[in-house]
């Protein structure tokens, strides 16, 4: 079992899924290419359709990928050069990327131990005169405590966008019952479509989200090169457009959203009935507000011995994967931030390993990651 475990064993198996998914998606691919409809074609705004009411947002705008949608996002809230944007440091740079690109402040501030989400506590008191926006990020694919992020941003009168291209799919509950996807509870959403992502694409994607009409449509705007109609341009914009063939293919993906999480959400309990006994990991720990699709699954290794553990399973065939090593403010793009201090997020750059984590995973090579892992400790 082991060798043909290590043998087939993918940080992330698009090949496989692909097969158990492909004649739709060349069917798919096919239309397109059979109509020529490369830029813009039906089949975008039926993908926008379509994940709009997969979300209950009001509006999907579909865009070229997932940092355009954060700048696009930024730039339909008619900020000014520096303004303040609090977020996550633990997270990928294109999340702060783009605050700087349009003369924006950055202000990285400190996640939760347990579930790597942004600190509220920590958002509260980085509140300046100049905040304009909480960006906080779904990582891993878990909601933040939107309904703490919302508060906030309601008494401060703050702008909320949600960078949720790890989290497509999740849900959160609200003291009253009711329940919202990720991206849809903010004033806008921004997600990616990736090929490695839940929902991902064969190329570059990704997509805001709002319920705010008149937000939805300056983002749509923004991303049509300013212009509303053809060759009158009333705001500066940028060139980002979904091409077709991508939306074709994330609309047939789409259909089985619900299942890639409940599939990526069997491994994460095989991984956690198999790991539990380990004192020395702690697996992902989930948020009880928030619904989980498990983009990653993140364990915690302590007395420095995450390295070790990575190499040892690299030795057996198994990908594993730091998520992220470095975190935002210790980047040399932000070393004017080097000396800020926040301690958890810098002791999880020290201790995160993420495991293969897929919708394909199969109970052999489950057991065989996770026996691995026990022989290390053992």
């Amino acid at each position: 079992m082991s060798e043909i475990a290590a043998e087939t064993i993918r940080m992330v198996d698009l090949a496989t899924q692909y097969k158990r998914l492909q004649s739709p998606i060349d069917k798919a691919i096919q239309k397109v290419i059979d109509e020529t409809s490369f830029i813009s074609g039906p089949i975008v705004k039926e993908f926008s359709a379509h994940l709009a009411a997969h979300i209950d947002a009001k509006m999907v705008i579909p865009c070229a990928n997932g940092t355009d949608a954060l700048q696009i996002a930024l730039m339909a809230l008619d900020l000014k050069a520096g303004d303040e944007i609090i977020t996550s440091a633990f997270t990928f740079i294109a999340t702060a990327e783009v605050i700087v690109l349009l003369g924006l402040k950055p202000i990285f501030v400190d996640v939760n131990a347990d579930d790597f989400n942004i600190n509220i506590a920590a958002i509260e008191k980085a509140i300046t005169p100049k905040t304009k926006v909480i960006l906080p990020v779904h990582l891993f694919g878990q909601c933040s405590d939107m309904e703490a992020i919302l508060a906030l941003a309601k008494k401060h009168n703050l702008y909320v966008i949600e960078d949720c291209a790890q989290a497509i799919g999740a849900n959160f509950t609200f003291s009253d019952g009711k329940s919202k996807s990720a991206g849809t509870m903010g004033n806008i959403g921004t997600t990616s479509f990736f090929p490695s992502k839940n929902l991902g694409c064969f190329g570059d994607g990704g997509a805001l989200m709002t319920n705010d009409e008149a937000l939805g449509k300056k983002a749509a705007q923004i991303a049509n090169h300013g212009s509303k109609v053809r060759y009158y341009h009333d705001v500066v914009g940028i060139n980002s457009r979904l091409d077709s063939i991508q939306a074709a293919v994330l609309n047939e993906k789409l259909k089985h959203l619900n299942d890639f999480s409940t599939r990526r959400n069997k491994a994460a309990a095989y991984y956690d009935e198999a790991l539990k006994s380990i004192a020395e990991l702690k697996t992902p720990q989930r948020f009880k507000k928030s619904t989980h699709v498990f983009h990653q699954y993140t364990l915690q290794v302590s007395n420095g011995k995450r390295d070790a553990l990575k190499n040892f399973l690299d030795s057996k065939g198994i990908p594993a994967m730091v998520y992220y090593p470095l975190p935002l403010h210790k980047q040399a793009v932000f070393s004017e931030m080097k000396d800020i201090s926040l301690p958890i997020t810098e002791q999880l750059a020290e201790d995160v390993l993420s495991l293969p984590m897929h919708t394909e995973l199969s109970e052999n090579q489950l057991s065989y990651i996770c026996t691995t892992i026990k022989e290390f400790f053992n």
